[in-house]
């Protein structure tokens, strides 16, 4: 006898998260409504298939963590969330606040350190990085697009880092979930530096 259709949809929405997880921690996929898809592909459902949300992948990749990457997991998030703290004491002046995979704790190996800095003018930030003799360039993604914050890459040989610059309207305004409420951690300097307190 056939799963009824709401459970047969919630155990594949299940699948398809956990695939996609082992793609992202895996191979550092980082465009995951694609890595939803070849994870639909690889299950051999149809592209019709109800794919899960982005929390359902974060809980899916926290999970995926625990089961196989207990051992070296914890210790590579020390390691970025110090690299972090680093960056943040760094760029003081504006108002660094980590965000991402590696505020959340389920960064993998392929997870960049995402900073959002506060600032009227971008340049202001791409000027010191010059001063300081720091290497950057703008991410392929955002490169280009008028009207989104100014990101940044910075070469970072300990881990990659990307500098989302915002304008304070534009921090005040980010869309909820960005704001903290659907779940996604946001941690300043100081919550940073208590959290990896010994």
């Amino acid at each position: 006898m056939d799963r009824p259709a709401p459970e047969r949809n919630r155990r594949n929405r299940s699948r398809i998260a956990q695939t996609t997880a082992k793609l992202i921690a895996e191979h550092g996929l980082t465009d995951w409504n694609a890595a939803k898809r070849k994870a639909c592909r690889e299950l051999g459902l149809p592209g019709r298939e109800a794919l899960p949300d982005n929390q359902e992948v974060e809980q899916a990749l926290r999970d995926y963590n625990s089961l196989f990457r207990q051992d070296e997991q914890p210790a590579r998030l020390r390691a970025q969330r110090l690299e972090a703290m680093r960056w943040m004491e760094r760029l003081s002046e504006w108002k660094p606040v980590l965000t991402g995979a590696v505020a959340a704790g389920w960064a993998t190996a392929h997870s960049p350190i995402l900073l959002e800095l506060e600032a009227e003018d971008a340049k202001a930030v791409e000027l010191a990085l010059i001063n300081a003799g720091i290497e950057y360039g703008p991410t392929p993604s955002c490169a280009g697009r008028p009207g989104m914050p100014v990101q940044l890459r910075v070469e970072n040989p300990q881990a990659e880092l990307r500098l989302l610059i915002m304008s304070p309207p534009e921090r005040r305004n980010r869309p909820r979930r960005e704001r903290g409420v659907a779940g996604e951690d946001r941690l300043n300097l100081a919550q940073l530096r208590s959290l990896l307190a010994p």
